[in-house]
């Protein structure tokens, strides 16, 4: 080892010395001999397991890989948890507000415990929607060396289903371990981890129950204990030109409007420069061209077969930042090397792409000042601009109640407010709604404008993240029942055409909700941001 460890600096004076014999105490407790304190590094495995969840439910086994390769490049690996929601459990249940705050919790927890323990460097094992995001975060936040390993897709369903099953059968159920198989946020921020260089190439598509999973978690041991030798660290990988080939990669694949979120989160940890904007930029350049579920007729296996994230980003080369530096010491240029698709409709080149822009655009007008987002993607054409009549839900339950009863009607747009950051308060994801709209056969003829948040399955023209929010008084706040509210994509426009001297009366008779009362969704609510500038927590307030 060249330069003396962090943990070993961390100890060395002499007024220290009563902690190292302690610490040295505590961990040959733990079956850690004093032999493997004197110059290994130690590696915290960061472990998301539990066996709540199928994107989680395998992380046990792979740090048990990962403890291998550790051990294998002479590291000391000492495993700790962090706590892991999923989205699933709680859309239509109140308890969806907590899920998006866990991402700060995990980003702090991390931070807490990693400070506290004094560790050399890190291996980061996650699968799912805040997950994933949190743990970049504190990666970001610590800066010392580290790595990802991303627990992978599970097997899409009709892999086992018997002939006949309905179709929308296959696009929920889940057969075993590992994130969804589509393009919900879980699957995106995997593959947009390996588009930042944090996880060894072929990770993000590379399936729960697949072997080489097992395989990449050894060699992402080892490696951790490399990056400490080395002195790589996140920011030196994650910088500029490894933001924006985020960026590239969510526009095309077609990732779920949540990484918006979490990259401008990220951005705000690393210290970087990222804008609402530079994501419709991006997407106005780069076409999107992964033809996964719901923007495409393919599951994450096919991508898998097809080359995986390398060949996809392989036919980005000329979107892409190729010097970024990765994990594995070598630029992204390096890595992608030879690399060729085997499958040119489930990644379809960059001249023939599903859609000629990438799947992600942010509208702006007057019902969204400070933007708005919608997955572009999975509207279909007929719908990309679309003119309606209001029909206004103060949270998301009533609008859930009004769909079950047979309420809405064909043409109008559906405006659920009062869910957003600081509403919600968490920014709940309403994906029930979407899917009730589909079952109704409203989707071709209904839209939905919301301040909460939609997941990566939502299809049409679902459009979320309305900023500022109505619990601030945005105009959503406003919109009565009846408004007229125009949608234009292509435009980039979300429009609520009524006169300003009738909002402005309406705006003198509006009055606030009533604050959260105790615990963690108070904290959020007094210190979180507006979605266009990630959900962070800002101490103090906003």
């Amino acid at each position: 080892m060249a330069a003396k460890l962090r943990s070993e600096r961390l100890l060395e004076n002499r007024d220290r010395l009563a902690t190292a014999i302690v610490r040295q105490e505590l961990l040959k407790a733990c079956c850690v001999s004093p032999e493997e304190l004197e110059g290994r590094p130690l590696i915290g495995i960061v472990n998301s397991w539990n066996d709540l969840l199928p994107g989680h439910l395998h992380l046990r086994e792979l740090a048990s890989r990962v403890r291998d390769g550790v051990l294998m490049a002479g590291g000391v690996p000492l495993e700790f948890n962090t706590i892991a929601p999923c989205d699933g459990y709680g859309n239509g249940l109140p308890g969806m507000r907590f899920v998006l705050p866990m991402r700060d919790l995990i980003a702090d927890a991390v931070e807490a415990m990693v400070e506290a323990h004094c560790f050399d460097g890190l291996v980061f094992l996650s699968g799912c929607d805040k997950i994933v995001p949190g743990q970049l975060m504190a990666a970001a936040r610590l800066d010392l060396p580290a790595i990802f390993v991303t627990g992978g897709p599970m097997l899409p369903f009709n892999e086992f289903a018997p002939k006949g099953t309905p179709p929308v059968m296959s696009m929920i159920s889940c057969p075993g371990p590992g994130a969804c198989s589509g393009m919900g946020t879980a699957v995106s921020m995997q593959l947009i981890t390996e588009a930042l260089g944090m996880s060894l190439p072929g990770s993000g598509a590379t399936h729960a129950v697949h072997g080489a999973k097992h395989i990449m978690a050894k060699e992402s041991g080892k490696r951790a204990v490399e990056l400490v030798e080395e002195g790589l660290t996140p920011r030196e990988v994650m910088g500029p030109g490894a933001l924006r080939n985020a960026l590239v990669t969510a526009a095309a694949a077609g990732c779920s409007t949540n990484v918006v979120i979490h990259l401008l989160a990220l951005a705000a940890e690393l210290g970087l420069e990222l804008e609402l904007e530079d994501f419709d930029r991006v997407s106005r350049r780069v076409p999107h061209i992964l033809g996964v579920y719901p923007s495409g007729p393919y599951f994450l296996l096919d991508v898998y077969r097809a080359g995986g994230v390398p060949a996809l980003l392989g036919k980005l080369t000329s979107h892409l930042d190729l010097h970024a530096l990765t994990v594995t010491g070598h630029s992204l240029g390096d890595n992608l090397a030879g690399v060729s698709c085997l499958d040119d409709d489930v990644i379809r080149d960059v001249d023939n792409p599903y859609h000629p822009e990438g799947g992600i655009a942010v509208l702006r007008g007057s019902l969204a000042p400070r933007g708005a987002v919608v997955k572009s993607s999975a509207i279909p054409p007929e719908m990309a601009v679309f003119t309606g009549r209001a029909r206004v839900f103060d949270g998301e339950e009533a609008a859930v109640a009004a769909a079950v009863e047979g309420r809405f009607r064909p043409g109008e747009v559906i405006v659920i407010r009062y869910e957003g950051p600081r509403g919600g308060p968490g920014m709940r994801e309403l994906l029930t709604v979407t899917e009730l709209l589909f079952q109704l056969n409203l989707a071709d003829s209904c839209a939905l404008v919301t301040d909460g948040r939609f997941s990566g399955f939502s299809r049409g023209p679902a459009v979320g993240h309305v900023a500022p929010e109505a619990a601030l008084g945005g105009p959503l706040a406003l919109v009565e029942d009846g408004d007229e509210i125009a949608i234009d994509v292509p435009a980039r426009r979300l429009d609520l055409r009524v006169p300003e001297e009738e909002l402005a009366r309406r705006r003198e008779a509006w009055r606030p909700p009533e604050a959260a009362g105790r615990g963690v969704l108070a904290r959020y609510a007094a210190m979180v941001e507006q979605a266009d500038r990630g959900c962070v927590l800002i101490p103090g307030g906003p």
